[in-house]
């Protein structure tokens, strides 16, 4: 059974940096692709990064790109999301998700997911 665990989230001011991790145990991990969702408070969920299981190939949304950036390491069964430059809009929870289908940015396509960690970013 494939677990996820999302740490690293907290309450920053615009402009900070924070490090979410997700934490994977069962199945081979460099076989699955990984992503990160958010969802905002009345909002729906919302592709922000995704990375290939090989992690050579990553892509993320536009209106993240050049600000956050997703990275894995095989080795610890572990995905990373570096978020800089913070704004108030990106505050969210924040889901790990987890699928050895396609590569792609549809949240439908991942089968397995973390219960998420809240990012709050203050003006």
């Amino acid at each position: 059974q494939v677990q996820l665990i999302e740490s690293g989230g907290g309450l920053v001011q615009a402009g900070d940096s924070l490090r979410l991790s997700c934490s994977a145990s069962g199945g081979t991990f460099s076989l699955y692709h990984m992503a990160w969702f958010r969802q905002a408070s009345g909002k729906e969920r919302a592709f922000v990064a995704r990375i290939h299981g090989s992690g050579r190939t990553s892509s993320s949304a536009d209106s993240v790109q050049g600000r956050f950036t997703i990275s894995r390491d095989n080795t610890k069964n572990a995905v990373y999301l570096q978020m800089n430059s913070l704004r108030p809009d990106d505050t969210a929870v924040y889901y790990c998700a987890e699928t050895n289908r396609v590569y792609t940015e549809l949240g439908d396509a991942y089968t397995y997911w973390g219960r998420g960690t809240q990012v709050t970013v203050s003006s």
